[in-house]
């Protein structure tokens, strides 16, 4: 009672000369300061206006890295809900990769006969499905990313980029444990790598910045066309075989290698069995058109990405 009846004073007060408060005189502004106490210091609130970047590459870096606390939320976020309530947890990591490299050494390698450029067919095989099982995983995340945090997006403003970045550094929890097992086979096979290790983060690089350049495409097309995560599986498996992955890349004419660099998880692949066996030559060239056709996929990226993020919150 003691507050309507508060309210009802300094509505009676306020409303006293409505005249001369539209006129700014000495019964508005200064009456209306003086009718509520404190009111005078009282901040004023200027309204803000969020729009989406204009121009034809803008990448606003400083606000990423201001968020980019939010950035380690949700790549954290994705590593617990992806084994939440599983059976064997991050067993799955390896057993995905040694089933399928049991499968190529037994048709590809034994039945096939393919060349395997002096190595064996085991360690052969995990040497490209462990780069390529991070990146099939990484582009299928990112895909869905935008899609799967439409609450957030429609609620709270911050960087969309965050989003498919995290969902490809998320991955790297899972490839780091399929690392150990592939350092253990390379040690146990007998493998000298020397100093080509050193360009190992090199060709991680290169497979992190190719999941990140499709996933970026793809994650906007995603949101307008929903349909696009079904054509997912069909790009994977093609990818799958463009790929030096049941292959090496001695089977390509040396003429056309400049132009099979052009997958970029070809330069991946090539580069993950020469920097950790030390086996046959540098990529070279390939590495090269490798390395620009990740620079085009993740620039051309980004620029698309940016295009649609106004329109992202509108139509996810």
């Amino acid at each position: 009672m003691a507050f309507v009846t508060l309210n009802r004073s300094l509505l009676a007060k306020t409303t006293r000369n409505p005249g001369a408060a539209e006129q700014g005189g000495p019964g508005g502004e200064a009456a209306n300061a003086g009718s509520l106490p404190g009111s005078a210091a009282l901040p004023r609130l200027a309204a803000v206006r969020i729009e989406p970047p204009r121009g034809f590459l803008r990448l606003e870096f400083r606000e990423a890295w201001r968020y980019r606390e939010l950035l380690y939320f949700f790549a954290w976020r994705d590593v617990k809900v992806r084994y939440k309530q599983t059976l064997i947890g991050f067993l799955w990591v390896v057993l995905q990769p040694l089933a399928s490299m049991g499968v190529f050494t037994l048709f590809f390698g034994r039945l096939a006969k393919l060349p395997s450029d002096g190595l064996p067919y085991p360690l052969f095989y995990f040497l490209a499905l462990a780069p390529w099982t991070y990146f099939a995983t990484s582009l299928g995340s990112a895909t869905n990313v935008v899609v799967e945090n439409q609450r957030i997006i429609t609620r709270v403003y911050f960087p969309r980029l965050l989003l498919p970045v995290s969902s490809v550094l998320s991955g790297l929890v899972d490839f780091l444990i399929a690392f150990a097992v592939l350092v253990l086979m390379v040690v146990a096979y007998g493998m000298h790598p020397g100093l080509r290790v050193l360009w190992l983060p090199f060709f991680l690089l290169l497979a992190l910045s190719t999941a990140l350049g499709v996933g970026l495409w793809l994650s906007a097309l995603n949101a307008l066309y929903r349909d696009v995560r079904y054509v997912i599986s069909f790009v994977v498996q093609f990818w799958l075989l463009a790929s030096p992955v049941a292959y090496p890349t001695s089977v390509v004419p040396e003429r056309w290698r400049w132009l099979y660099g052009l997958n970029p998880m070809a330069g991946v692949i090539e580069g993950f069995r020469w920097s950790l066996t030390g086996h046959g030559q540098a990529p070279g060239g390939l590495l090269w058109a490798s390395t620009a056709a990740v620079a085009l996929l993740l620039v051309g990226g980004t620029m698309f990405f940016e295009r649609m993020e106004g329109t992202i919150a509108d139509r996810v």
